[in-house]
């Protein structure tokens, strides 16, 4: 009798496996089609850089998943419950990735093409540009790499999110002029105004600063450090299914923007393809963005007019998305049904979210990846003043997420 059920219990539950209703393998398939085809069309059709690059950000959305690596929701943690975890961790991935950068900034090429860092003005434009990016990350529930990596991860209101991100991109290009003509100072570099040395120590002791920062406050909170318990029962597969510890998400990550740096000649960035997308998303409109002051910039017209498969950003914005989809679909994520039916003010605080993040960005240079972690890898100041900025607008974000039915 005991055979009897046993058998019927493993015919069950591969029916349930395989059921429309739990529709695992087949997401991995199409995951895994979509990189190991695009990668193979990026190097028939552009060049072996393309694909790489295109695998690369595949492997930051899977990192991303796995190790649960989320910018706004580490902030919104120690604003909230003076827990640091997330932020340390974030400190510790800048470190490495400083160790590894410094020397190719230095030297400006590799294996004979040039390489530089995301050094850039500093000024209003940042400030208020970062400031608005941290309201409205927690607004949007998640920063420009959660975004992505949540809409492969199944969360539908990452959806919501890129939408508004994409147009409070193309509003921003429309006076970008404006923000450019208002008082700033020239680009520094902390290792070309204070030497490999000197600006090396003075990263080191910003990162340490904050890193203490966080520690004492949490400790003073809480009397001890809080850690996530990660209690693996995968064993061995838990290195393709997860979860990671933040820890090796951020050596990880640090990897990679080390590597994107070397293959493309420039660091990690995201949110400069929601600009391009929606241009030639308004171009089918009979709109001309090209008179707009944002698009003067040579190699920012080349991309417009170029297709899309030939931007590194957006390739690997894509690949990040399935990469994060396989690893949800490894994780189990997909044995459960999407959720589709949102509460309404959920959405709007994400689509609201979305606009102030894509507006904020092109002010300032980037977002979470592009000027907060490459920009401060790149030893740049405005990588700073973007994480100061970002981090008090989303003191007022975190203030404002229960209006959009969020739980924090």
């Amino acid at each position: 009798m005991d055979t009897i059920v046993k058998k019927q219990t493993v015919v069950q539950v591969k029916q349930e496996t395989n059921s429309p209703k739990n529709p695992t393998s087949f997401i991995i398939a199409v995951a895994l089609v979509v990189l190991v085809g695009g990668a193979l069309f990026l190097y028939s059709r552009v060049s072996w850089q393309q694909a790489l690059l295109y695998v690369l950000g595949a492997f930051g959305g899977f990192v991303l998943y796995q190790a649960h690596f989320g910018f706004t929701s580490a902030w919104r943690k120690f604003i909230l419950y003076r827990q640091g975890e997330g932020i340390r961790a974030q400190m510790i991935m800048m470190l490495v990735a400083s160790i590894f950068f410094m020397p190719l900034l230095l030297k400006g090429s590799i294996f004979g093409h040039a390489v530089a860092g995301y050094v850039y003005d500093v000024g209003i434009s940042v400030i208020v540009g970062a400031f608005i990016f941290g309201i409205g990350m927690q607004l949007g529930d998640g920063c420009a790499s959660g975004t992505l990596y949540h809409i492969g991860g199944g969360d539908t209101n990452g959806i919501v999110t890129l939408i508004g991100f994409i147009a409070g991109s193309v509003i921003a290009t429309t006076h970008f002029d404006f923000w450019m003509n208002t008082p700033h100072l020239a680009p520094i570099s902390l290792i070309h105004q204070l030497g490999a040395v000197g600006g090396f120590l003075l990263q080191l002791a910003l990162l340490a600063l904050v890193y203490y920062v966080v520690t004492v406050i949490e400790k003073r909170r809480h009397g001890k450090l809080i850690s996530t318990k990660i209690e693996n029962k995968n064993g061995w597969k838990a290195i393709y299914k997860g979860p990671w510890s933040l820890l090796v998400g951020a050596i990880l990550l640090a990897i990679m923007n080390v590597l994107v740096l070397i293959v493309s000649g420039k660091p990690w960035g995201i949110t400069s393809a929601f600009a391009l997308w929606g241009a030639k998303f308004v171009q089918l409109f009979g709109v001309d963005p090209t008179q707009w002051a944002y698009w003067q910039d040579p190699a920012k017209l080349n991309a417009l007019k170029s297709p899309l498969y030939q931007d590194t950003t957006t390739v690997m914005d894509i690949s990040l998305m399935f990469g994060a989809l396989l690893a949800a679909a490894f994780a189990g994520r997909y044995a459960k049904p999407i959720q589709w039916r949102r509460p309404s003010r959920m959405t709007i605080g994400a689509l609201i979210g979305g606009l102030l993040m894509g507006y904020g960005a092109r002010l300032a240079f980037g977002c979470n990846i592009g000027a907060y972690f490459s920009g401060i890898v790149s030893f740049s100041v405005h990588g700073w003043v973007w994480f100061v900025f970002a981090f008090l607008g989303s003191l007022i974000g975190v203030k404002l997420r229960p209006y959009c039915a969020y739980k924090n």
